[in-house]
Formats: C-alpha cells, structure tokens, sequence
C-alpha cells in the first residue's frame, strides 16, 4: 500500500492489483455485491445490448476517471456496475474510462451500496458532467431511478416500478421485473 494519496495517473498503474476504487486519492476495496446482484447488471445488460444505438456500447465494472482533480493531485475513480460510452471510447482502448466519454453511469444497489449510490455516486457523476446516471435498486419491487444533468446537479425523476420507458438519452423500454430471478 503506498503512504500517501494517489493520483490518477498512479491509481492505473496499479492495473490488477484487486482496488476497485479511488476516493480523494485514497483506495478502497469493494466486497463482492453478491449474486443476485451480479445477475442483475448481466441481465440489464443483456437487455440495454439489443436497444443500444449503433454508434454506443455498454461495458460492465470499467475503471471510470471522474477527472474531479487535476493531473497529478489525488484522484477519483469508481467501477461502476455499467457504463454506456461511444464506441470511440472502446476503440481507444488505453486506460481508464473518462467522464466525458460517458453517456449513462448505472449502478445496481447493493445493501452495503445503498448510501454510496443513492447519494455519494449520485454526487460525484453529477460533478464529473455525467449527464444520466440510472440507480436500479433490486431490493423490495425493483425500481429505477433516472437522474438527469440540468446544470447544477441531476434533476431525479420519481422512481419507476415494472417498466422503465425513456426516449433521452436514447428510446429505451427496460423490464425491470426481469432483472431479477
């Protein structure tokens, strides 16, 4: 473990070392979600696949530069559970994933996740100029909650239940019933 906070730059470099994340330059490991939860980010990945527009592509648990420092400064970086990008963003092919590459963060709640994505995530996808960041929590009746940029954070919309619908940021139509055995 190094003895001071890290950069970003440092932070990939460490390329498999099993740290999942970087928060103000500092290393956090994430337990496994467990499961159901895994089955989840497959399953709304395999539906989001047949929907995506040519020209988009999802990838599942990518390091995501938030790019919230400057180079150099500690640093922020997430995995989230699912990212969608342009396919310019995959053929770079070269380090982390950046912010500005990145048109919808989704995260699936975990319980050891809860605070972290309803509010901790909410705030730094906000920050780092993501513009829809999408919170499918699969406890109790499964929901999603579709967040927005407007300017000053994400303005959320109520949560959905049953079948998430959407045509920004592109038309969508989720079963969110199907998420989950």
């Amino acid at each position: 473990m190094p003895g001071h906070l890290l950069s970003i730059e440092e932070y990939a470099a460490l390329d498999g070392t099993g740290f999942t994340e970087l928060m103000e330059g500092r290393l956090v490991t994430s337990p496994g979600s467990g499961r159901r939860h895994d089955v989840a980010v497959c399953l709304l990945a395999g539906q989001l696949e047949r929907q995506l527009p040519r020209g988009l592509a999802f990838v599942v648990r990518n390091d995501l530069d938030l790019c919230l420092a400057p180079r150099g400064e500690p640093g922020f970086a997430r995995r989230p559970d699912l990212l969608i990008v342009g396919r310019a963003a995959i053929a770079r092919g070269d380090g982390l994933f950046r912010a500005d590459e990145v048109l919808v963060v989704a995260e699936v709640v975990a319980a050891d996740s809860r605070r972290t994505d309803y509010q901790v995530k909410h705030d730094e996808y906000a920050d780092a100029g993501i513009p829809h960041y999408w919170i499918v929590d699969i406890t109790g009746p499964v929901s999603l909650i579709a967040c927005q940029a407007n300017g000053s954070g994400y303005a959320d919309a109520p949560a959905v239940r049953g079948t998430f619908v959407a045509d920004v940021p592109f038309p969508v139509k989720l079963d969110l019933d199907a998420l989950v055995p």
